[in-house]
C-alpha cells in the first residue's frame, strides 16, 4: 500500500496537525506553551511512579502511551512492526539519561522548543542554537565513522514490552490506582502535573501523533541532521509546518505573548538554555532520533530505542532527586527573579557533554590514524 505521509505533502501535513493538535491542548487544558513535550511529560510519568518526588510533575501522560500505542497499531497493520535489538544497549541508556538532562535544564524538547516559540518565549531560540550546534558536532562523528553497530531481529513478543507498560500505564491513570496509602501511582493536586486536558482527548491526541509520525518518519533531529549531510529539506519542511501552524494558532486563540521574561514554565539563562540543548542535541544525534521519534521506533519494535525512553524517563529521576533541573523564572513580592539551574545541574550538563564526546570519538568504526 503506497504511504501518502512519505512525499513531502505527506510530512508538512503531519508537521501541521502536531502543531495544530498541540495548541489546542494547550487550550484544552495542558500547560501553556506545553501542548506536547515528550520530555516533561516523561519526567511527569516518572514522578507518578514515584522515581522523583517533586509533587508538581506527577502524572501519566496518556499523550506518551498514545504515541507508542499508535505507533504499535499502525506498524503492525502497515506490516512495519520489526522487533530488534542488541545496538549498544548500555550506551543508549546513558545517552538517554543525559539527553533528559540537558532537557530539563532548558525545560523542555525539541518539540516544546518550536511551541515555546510559537508562543512568543524567545528564550527557545537560544535552545534551539543549542540544539542545531549539538547535532552538529553528532553530524561530525557521523562522517567519520561513528557507529552504535548493527541491531538484530528477535521474536515478535520483545516488542511488545514498552507498549504493554504503557497500555498499563494508561490504565493506571484511568482507574485513578493507588497502591498504598500515601504511594503511587501519584497524581499532581497543582503546578504543570495538575494541568492537563481531558483523558480520552490526550490519548486520541497521542494516538494520532503516533499514526502520523510513523506513516511520515517526523524527526526533529533527522530535520537537521538531514540538511547538514544531505542538503535535504525533506523533514525539515514538516517540523517548520508545526511551528507555522502552531504560531498561527496561538494568535487566532489569544496564546502568543512575545517576549523573554515571563514565559509559562520558562527560564532566561541563556547560556544554560543553550547548553541544555546542546547537550540533548548530541545526545539525539548520537542515538539517532529525537525523544518523538525514540517513542515512534519503540512502538515499532525497536528496543534499543525502548532503552534510550527508559534511559530518559531514569534521567528525568536523576534531575529532580539530584536537583539538576532548572527552576522556571518566578516573580514574589513585585521581585522578578530569574530561574535556570543551580551547580549541581551545571555540572551535569558538562559532564554530560563530556560523555557525549568521549562516545563519539571511541564509537568510530573507522579510526584515524
Amino acid at each position: 500500500m503506497r504511504n501518502i505521509f512519505s512525499g513531502r505533502v505527506g510530512i508538512i501535513i503531519t508537521g501541521a496537525i502536531i502543531g495544530l493538535v498541540a495548541v489546542l491542548l494547550q487550550y484544552l487544558g495542558n500547560p501553556a506553551n506545553m501542548g506536547i513535550c515528550i520530555a516533561c511529560f516523561e519526567r511527569d510519568m516518572a514522578g507518578a511512579l514515584g522515581l522523583h518526588r517533586a509533587d508538581a510533575v506527577q502524572y501519566l501522560r496518556p499523550e506518551i502511551s498514545g504515541i507508542v500505542l499508535g505507533a504499535f497499531i499502525i506498524s503492525l497493520i502497515m506490516k512495519e512492526y520489526r522487533p530488534r535489538a542488541g545496538s549498544s544497549t548500555a550506551i543508549r541508556f546513558f545517552l538517554g539519561i543525559f539527553a533528559m538532562i540537558g532537557a530539563l535544564v532548558f525545560l523542555g524538547c525539541p518539540w516544546r522548543a518550536l511551541l515555546r516559540l510559537a508562543g512568543g518565549d524567545l528564550n527557545s531560540l537560544l535552545a534551539l542554537l543549542g540544539l542545531i550546534c549539538g547535532i552538529t558536532v553528532g553530524v561530525i562523528f557521523l562522517k567519520h565513522g561513528y557507529s552504535l553497530g548493527r541491531s538484530y531481529s528477535n521474536k515478535k513478543a520483545s516488542g511488545w514490552l514498552l507498549p504493554a507498560c504503557m497500555l498499563v500505564f494508561f490504565l493506571f491513570n484511568l482507574f485513578t490506582v493507588s497502591f498504598s496509602e500515601n504511594g503511587a501511582i501519584f497524581f499532581s493536586a497543582k503546578g504543570p502535573g495538575a494541568m492537563h486536558a481531558n483523558l480520552w482527548i490526550s490519548l486520541a491526541a497521542g494516538l494520532l501523533f503516533g499514526v502520523l509520525a510513523q506513516r511520515s518518519r517526523f524527526c526533529t533531529m533527522g530535520s537537521i541532521r538531514d540538511v547538514i549531510l544531505a542538503r535535504d529539506f525533506h523533514l525539515l519542511s514538516g517540523v517548520l509546518a508545526l511551528l507555522a501552524t502552531a504560531l498561527v494558532g496561538n494568535l487566532l486563540l489569544g496564546q502568543f505573548k512575545p517576549g523573554f521574561q515571563g514565559q509559562p514554565i520558562a527560564h532566561s539563562s541563556h547560556l544554560w538554555n543553550f547548553l541544555g540543548m546542546l547537550l540533548a542535541g548530541l545526545a539525539f544525534a548520537l542515538a539517532g532520533g529525537c525523544p518523538g521519534r525514540q517513542l515512534i521506533l519503540s512502538g515499532e519494535g525497536d528496543a534499543d530505542a525502548g532503552i534510550f525512553v527508559l534511559g530518559m524517563i531514569t534521567g528525568a529521576a536523576f534531575a529532580h532527586n539530584f536537583s539538576l533541573a532548572a527552576k522556571p523564572d518566578s516573580m514574589l513580592d513585585g521581585v522578578y527573579t530569574i530561574g535556570g539551574t543551580g551547580v549541581f545541574g551545571q555540572a551535569a550538563v558538562i559532564i554530560g557533554i563530556v560523555f557525549c564526546l568521549v562516545i563519539g570519538f571511541v564509537m568510530r568504526e573507522k579510526m584515524e590514524v
